[in-house]
């Protein structure tokens, strides 16, 4: 008669009687009396116990056993405090289905030995729980955006022109030419917006830059948005509500996960009960100067050093805007100004947004309004070494019925990284690709 195999979070759920289940040895440890196996899959993990006396044949299979060996075993479920998740298998029936070679991942090992053996790493309780939370994040941006009325669309990896910057491209032979690995799906967004509307994506994105930092990987998933009509107000208020509804979705559905990560889950409620403030760029120059002691001048990026001093001054994430157009990418409108703001600021502001999250993890968002003048785009291309001429695609979207529109990108392992209370991004995805990393 077949089984019918339950998983471990099934099995306590019960809480008694028989059950079957199939997984992992998690742990294992013998005596001349006992075999006590943790059983883990990806649901939970469950403590197991062989009685050599009033099982010896089963006990001698048992002390086989080693460290992630696979197996199927039946047994008796009954509560036990003592259990490290409150419940204890009596074993009555037991079947290897092999037995593991000795693993080579113990306590207390580098991190850069840990990302060596990722492929057997990413079984570990806290790799699996990201991995679960990771989950979540993307579906609830699939939700978040689809309950909107936002249809999903695909650009093409293979790009013949720059987003963000020619010194961050990975150039790929392509037959007897060269492309490159997209940097954004953005361009051809903007493309499509004039077909569908309101549109989102989530795909592989990749950046070529020399960086070693916790903060940044080769290859990552972005999580974009484009709109027809949408001014910066409404976009930056988008993304508010989208980071809202994920870390909702996050804690509605992943507490056990966040509680075997260690994290705080206190630090994540504010994010979903308060606003999340607006600040101009110009503000949190202002900010660093009174309350943090540092002088920073006017026109310069803010750097991760900045980002985290002024994020010590928030219990949520914020939306910067008004960025200096100067250091914008060509594609974000400038900021019409008033009288006013002439006066007050020292140059053109682009209408333009990042949005920092608290904890010092910095930018997860990066979005603006995007320029619809032709001879402003063409000046600002040539202007980061491009020709206007690679982009007369682009371009052309100015020519045939051209609207207001916006969009913004979200790092997904940026989110993922700040939802689990991650020290390192590389811990974000499952196989991470930096600039010293391609294996495995």
């Amino acid at each position: 008669m077949a089984k019918d195999y339950i998983s471990v979070q099934e099995a306590i759920d019960k809480g008694q009687g028989q059950v079957d289940l199939r997984g992992w040895v998690y742990r294992i440890r013998n005596s001349n009396k006992f075999v006590f196996i943790v059983l883990r899959d990806e649901s939970e993990i469950i403590q197991c116990i062989i009685k050599k006396e009033e099982n010896p044949k089963l006990y001698e299979e048992a002390i086989k056993l080693t460290m992630e060996s696979s197996l199927k075993l039946s047994g008796v479920i009954k509560k036990d405090e003592r259990a490290p998740t409150g419940f204890e298998v009596s074993v009555n029936d037991l079947e290897i289905v092999q037995i593991s070679e000795p693993f080579p991942i113990t306590k207390d090992q580098s991190t850069e030995y840990l990302l060596d053996q990722r492929h057997l790493w990413i079984r570990s309780r806290k790799m699996t729980a990201m991995l679960k939370i990771r989950h979540t994040v993307i579906g609830a941006i699939h939700e978040f955006f689809r309950k909107r009325g936002f249809y999903e669309f695909e650009a093409p990896i293979f790009q013949p022109n720059a987003c963000e910057g020619g010194s961050t491209l990975f150039d790929v032979k392509y037959f007897n030419d060269v492309v490159y690995l997209a940097q954004s799906w953005q361009l051809y967004a903007e493309a499509a917006v004039f077909s569908l509307g309101k549109i989102y994506n989530m795909s592989p994105t990749f950046r070529s830059e020399k960086s070693k930092t916790s903060r940044h990987l080769a290859e990552f998933w972005m999580a974009e948005m484009e709109a027809a009509w949408m001014g910066l107000d409404e976009v930056t208020q988008v993304a508010k509500d989208e980071i809202k509804f994920i870390v909702k979705r996050v804690l509605e559905d992943n507490k056990k996960d966040l509680e075997i990560l260690g994290r705080d889950i206190e630090k994540l409620k504010p994010t979903v009960e308060k606003d999340i403030p607006t600040v101009s760029y110009t503000e949190v120059l202002k900010l660093l100067k009174e309350k943090k002691g540092m002088d920073i001048e006017w026109g310069k990026d803010l750097r991760t050093i900045e980002e985290e001093k002024v994020m010590e001054l928030f219990d949520t994430p914020i939306v910067v805007v008004d960025y200096p157009k100067e250091i914008m990418a060509f594609y974000k409108e400038r900021k019409k100004l008033n009288s006013k703001e002439e006066k007050e600021l020292p140059g053109p502001v682009a209408l333009c947004f990042d949005m920092l999250a608290p904890e010092a993890m910095g930018e997860i968002i990066g979005g603006s309004q995007r320029d619809t003048d032709i001879k402003e785009l063409e000046k600002y291309l040539k202007k980061e070494g491009e020709d206007p001429k690679m982009y007369d695609w682009y371009l052309d979207l100015r020519k045939y019925g051209s609207v207001p529109h916006s969009g913004y990108g979200v790092g997904v392992e940026r989110v993922v990284r700040w939802i689990c209370g991650l020290e390192n991004i590389k811990d974000a995805i499952p196989f991470p690709r930096t600039m010293m990393r391609k294996r495995p």
